[in-house]
């Protein structure tokens, strides 16, 4: 919310042609608070947007009154204290954990691991310990990694429980992390998560060779309120993108729906994972 809010109110100065310090100067600030405000940094005051709207000749009632409804949403989330709060990861991921906790629905596209929501702690552990891909090397920290992203999953079976769309290509269902018990028993945790009527899956099987998704996974994250944008989530091996912008949030819809139409009906996909459990 934040970071679209900040976007917005950056697009308007440039079409106004007023610069940071000329609106600092409008709210009474420093141009390093116009700063941290167009990054989407800090809580904004709604009188400080009321000023710099008018600043700008932006004067339309109702798309002011949708940036305050963003700025209002974006401070109760972070006012929120979850769970997550203390937790070991990384400030990206800690951050995508309060947005999933806040969701109504994710859509997740994965192409070398099973998503986090659907991991046994053996799997989360495994992946933490591995030579090569866990940044953790405490056991006790470890162990509380694996403890939240087990929390994480609470979310699949609580009051509103979060519908949970993922598209898994075919390789993170045959990739031996933790070897062979550790895969076993996490595909079997597949078979069962597939009952609930809140989770869909489908595996994209290797002979559907190219696709749309097949450079990076990524995740969509939706929200109840109307005035929410979808927030796209992915990392690389080095940073995390974010993305809010209404557009490019709907094409990554697009690429999800397009790789999702080329893979098993759901099904077809429990069938090809019973049929790689008893490989392995």
């Amino acid at each position: 919310m934040g970071r679209r809010l900040g976007g917005e109110l950056l697009r308007l100065r440039d079409e106004a042609g007023k610069t940071q310090q000329q609106a600092a100067e409008s709210i009474n600030a420093t141009g390093t608070k116009i700063v941290k405000m167009e990054r989407g940094w800090v809580p904004m005051r709604d009188p400080d947007i009321r000023v710099l709207c008018e600043f700008y000749g932006f004067e339309d009632p109702k798309a002011v009154a949708r940036l305050l409804d963003l700025a209002r949403l974006d401070r109760e989330r972070r006012k929120a204290k979850g769970w997550w709060q203390h937790s070991p990861h990384p400030g990206a991921l800690s951050e995508y954990i309060a947005l999933e906790d806040a969701a109504s629905r994710v859509r997740t596209w994965q192409l070398s691991l099973v998503p986090g929501l659907f991991q046994t702690a053996e799997y989360a552990r495994s992946l933490a310990v591995s030579e090569g891909v866990g940044v953790w090397e405490d056991p006790d920290e470890i162990e509380r990694l694996v403890e939240i992203r087990m929390r994480r999953q609470a979310r699949l079976h609580d009051e509103r429980p979060l519908q949970v769309y993922a598209v898994i290509w075919e390789a993170a269902l045959r990739q031996l992390i933790g070897g062979p018990d550790t895969m076993r028993t996490q595909l079997e945790r597949l078979l069962e998560l597939v009952r609930l009527p809140n989770v869909r899956l489908q595996v994209l099987p290797y002979r559907a060779g190219g696709h749309p998704s097949i450079t990076c996974p990524f995740t969509i994250v939706s929200f109840a309120e109307t005035e929410a944008v979808d927030v796209v989530h992915a990392d690389t091996i080095a940073s995390t993108v974010w993305v809010e912008n209404e557009a490019e949030s709907a094409a990554y819809g697009g690429f999800f729906d397009r790789t999702a139409r080329l893979s098993l009906a759901q099904h077809d996909s429990v069938l090809l994972i019973d049929t790689i459990r008893q490989e392995i």
